[in-house]
């Protein structure tokens, strides 16, 4: 069997079985596409030049054993592989950490131009905070986007700082990013030029309606309360006191903004466009927070 006939049918093994994306892929074909060529020890930029390669039996049944765990498991593709991309930026990642996906990339990552941050930054923008950091990614990113940046990397997750540590380490980040535990803003000084945060946001309902696939995720990392905005509170009520004059917050809220726009009605925000539409990530200024405080 060639190497894209294999890939189709697996896809096709796949939608059969009912898996959920999300973590990486959105459809059964690139899920099928990654497992596939990491199974063969392949980069996944190899599977066009390669595409007609004839597959081995011993080749064929070692793909079957990965997509078989993927779909007997549930286990999201990236936990099986250990490597997360967001922004073509890879990560380590394991059950220690939720799987990064978060829009603030593309926000960090796009460089100059309508839409990304750097119409709300400066060269006075120095101090970066990336607040529920997970596995470090956002923290990577940043760092990366802006070379003049030192960066802290926060989290309650003693395991999810140990995966940040491995991250940090594999991009040789570790001058430019302090990994810091702590319980929100509870313990971080700032103050802030820019604080990014994905921050557990999920409802009460969808939590209870997830699908298999994000329950091998830490709890910790997606439940944000009846609303989803039980952290997002304590964020937003603590942020003024962690940002510097010149200081924005970059929120991430996700399906969210029903229950964000109720639970912070008098709060001016501007909503950030990303791949997913003007509703998932909101900036805020120091200014904002202040006057809504009040």
């Amino acid at each position: 069997m060639k190497l894209i006939d294999c890939i189709n049918a697996q896809a096709a093994r796949l939608k059969q079985a009912g898996v959920s994306f999300g973590h990486g892929t959105n459809n059964a074909f690139d899920e099928a596409a990654w497992l596939v060529l990491w199974s063969l020890g392949m980069p996944l930029d190899e599977l066009e030049p390669h595409a007609k390669r004839e597959l081995t039996a011993d080749e064929l049944a070692k793909i079957e054993a990965v997509i078989g765990e993927r779909i007997n498991s549930r286990r999201p593709a990236a936990y099986i592989t250990k490597e997360a991309w967001l922004q073509n930026v890879p990560f380590y990642i394991d059950e220690r950490s939720i799987v990064p996906r978060s829009f603030i990339a593309e926000l960090l990552a796009d460089g100059e131009g309508e839409g990304t941050l750097d119409t709300w930054l400066s060269d006075e923008t120095h101090r970066v905070l990336d607040l529920c950091t997970g596995n470090g990614s956002l923290a990577v990113i940043a760092a990366m986007a802006y070379p003049d940046v030192v960066v802290d990397a926060a989290d309650i997750s003693d395991d999810a700082l140990a995966v940040a540590r491995i991250n940090v380490d594999k991009h040789k980040l570790a001058k430019r990013i302090t990994l810091v535990k702590s319980d929100l803003l509870n313990d971080v000084k700032g103050p802030y030029d820019l604080i990014v945060c994905n921050p557990p946001y999920v409802n009460a309902q969808s939590m209870a309606e997830l699908p298999k696939e994000y329950r091998h995720e830490p709890a910790l990392a997606l439940a944000g309360g009846d609303d989803g905005m039980d952290l997002v509170r304590r964020i937003l009520k603590d942020a003024p006191s962690r940002l510097s004059p010149i200081g924005v917050l970059v929120l991430e809220i996700g399906n969210e903004r029903a229950h964000f726009e109720h639970a912070f009605r008098k709060l001016e925000v501007v909503w950030l466009d990303t791949s997913a539409g003007d509703d998932q990530v909101l900036l805020v200024t120091r200014d904002a927070l202040t006057r809504w405080a009040r």
